[in-house]
């Protein structure tokens, strides 16, 4: 093994950034002199890996949105193809993010460097004839998710069940001592540092981590956070005969507060200015009341689901993050009507999930539902997505009664599927950052012809 090896790292989205810069960190420990390159994010940025492409360039939602970016991502997969050509790397881990991954793995592997994935792409899904690709282009794959060990195993892929890493961060932050001394304390805190009342319901808005989906996403939700301004302005408006008398400060007869926590793939002036936009078209159909609508923005998305009393989370990752917290949540999820459609026709399931559709026709999308072989959290999906629905489906979360203490006990159940081995062959024995980095360490002392993934594959 080089004493300074070449680390090619490949994430996308704002999770795969965060198990990014976690893996650099780890890696760094055990390779101090070790260069870490290719596409992440901030995090990872911030972690030592210096960055060929940013992802944040990169992140787009959807078949017909990717279509529509092709020229843009071309241009930036070139130019990480031509950096693995110039400057080849030792070995490559793939965290996720398998619209362009898929087609690094392939040049990766033809230049002879040994490939790790991390964070299986949901071939058991749809576009099920990738396995081939996987077969050829990976020389490991590591899951998070019990059931994925089981799939790619009977395939005849390497994979292993490494556990989820949202667990270990979850659980690791739950162990740093708090200056709160009580959950109310903490609550206070939390509200004085955000300007928050701490008397009214805190409601989580997880919209996504890329500009895709926040504008399919986020105007419905803002609708919902709408609804509620315009009933409590409603509520205390008065007629004394000659004049409508709105009272001078609507906000503050709201009965919630809604918190928006800002992925680290999104800057915090955009969404600033695409919020005021939706401000704005609001005020044409809401009057002047709605100018005084706020989404409280936060940086941390586990720490506002603690102190929420429930949430909206478009579907992805953040749902096993609710699911950790425990925070009951409603599921979202909107596309373009062709994506859907084509989804919806392409999404099949193996049998060992034993996966049902609605009533609408529709396979489980959220990975919890999944996990849990039942629909534990309520999932509006493209046109069902509706503030009326969200505000229907999130009430019975709100109060305590037996819809929000089933969905707490599923979660509960969730949570012990990723933290434990299960379904799995093989029991996670160390936090799965740590197993990767593990996995990395083998590779560097392994050499790639003796490897079945070959650069036979076309």
């Amino acid at each position: 093994m080089r004493s300074c090896p070449r680390i090619f790292l490949s994430a996308g989205e704002a999770s795969g950034d965060a198990y990014g810069a976690a893996l650099i960190a780890a890696l760094r420990k055990r390779l101090p002199q070790a260069a870490f390159t290719g596409l992440g994010g901030k995090q990872m940025e911030q972690a030592g890996q210096q960055r060929i492409v940013k992802a944040e360039d990169v992140a787009v939602m959807g078949l017909t949105e990717i279509l529509r970016h092709i020229p843009s991502i071309y241009a930036r997969y070139r130019k990480l193809v031509s950096s693995i050509r110039k400057h080849r790397p030792d070995v490559a881990v793939l965290i996720d993010f398998p619209d362009v991954n898929f087609r690094l793995a392939k040049h990766l592997r033809r230049a002879g460097v040994l490939v790790v994935w991390f964070v299986s792409p949901q071939l058991w899904a749809w576009k099920r004839d990738r396995l081939r690709l996987v077969q050829q282009w990976v020389d490991k794959m590591l899951v998070i998710f019990p059931f994925e060990e089981t799939f790619y195993r009977s395939r005849g892929v390497d994979a292993e069940f490494v556990g989820h890493p949202l667990a270990e961060m979850q659980a690791a932050a739950q162990q740093i001592p708090s200056p709160a001394l009580s959950p109310q304390a903490g609550r206070n805190a939390y509200a004085a540092q955000y300007h928050l009342d701490p008397a009214k319901t805190w409601i989580a808005l997880l919209p996504g981590s890329r500009w895709k989906e926040i504008r399919a996403n986020l105007p419905t939700m803002h609708e919902l956070a709408m609804s509620d301004l315009i009933s409590g302005a409603a509520a205390h408006t008065t007629f004394n005969g000659d004049t409508t008398l709105q009272p001078p400060n609507p906000a503050a007869y709201t009965h919630y507060e809604f918190l928006l926590p800002v992925a680290s793939t999104i800057q915090i002036s955009a969404l600033q200015q695409y919020i005021g936009e939706l401000n704005a078209e609001h005020l044409k159909y809401f009057g002047p009341e709605a100018s005084t609508l706020r989404l409280t923005l936060v940086p941390d998305a586990a720490e506002a689901l603690l102190h929420a009393r429930a949430s909206v989370v478009a579907s992805g990752t953040a749902t096993v993050l609710a699911a950790l917290v425990g925070n009951p949540f409603v599921v979202v999820y909107r596309v373009s009507a062709l994506t859907f459609a084509l989804v919806k026709r392409l999404v099949q399931y193996p049998e060992e999930l034993h996966a049902r559709r609605d009533r609408n026709g529709n396979l489980p999308i959220s990975m919890v539902n999944l996990i849990a072989q039942q629909r534990v959290v309520p999932e509006l999906l493209q046109n069902h997505f509706t503030a009326a629905n969200v505000a229907t489906a999130l009430g019975p979360l709100l109060n305590e009664g037996p819809e929000r203490q089933r969905q707490i006990q599923g979660l509960g159940e969730v949570r012990r599927r990723l933290t434990l081995s299960g379904e799995s062959e093989s029991s996670p024995s160390q936090p799965p950052i740590e197993r990767v980095a593990d996995v990395v360490m083998q590779l560097l002392q392994t050499d790639p012809a003796d490897l079945s993934g070959s650069e036979n594959s076309s």
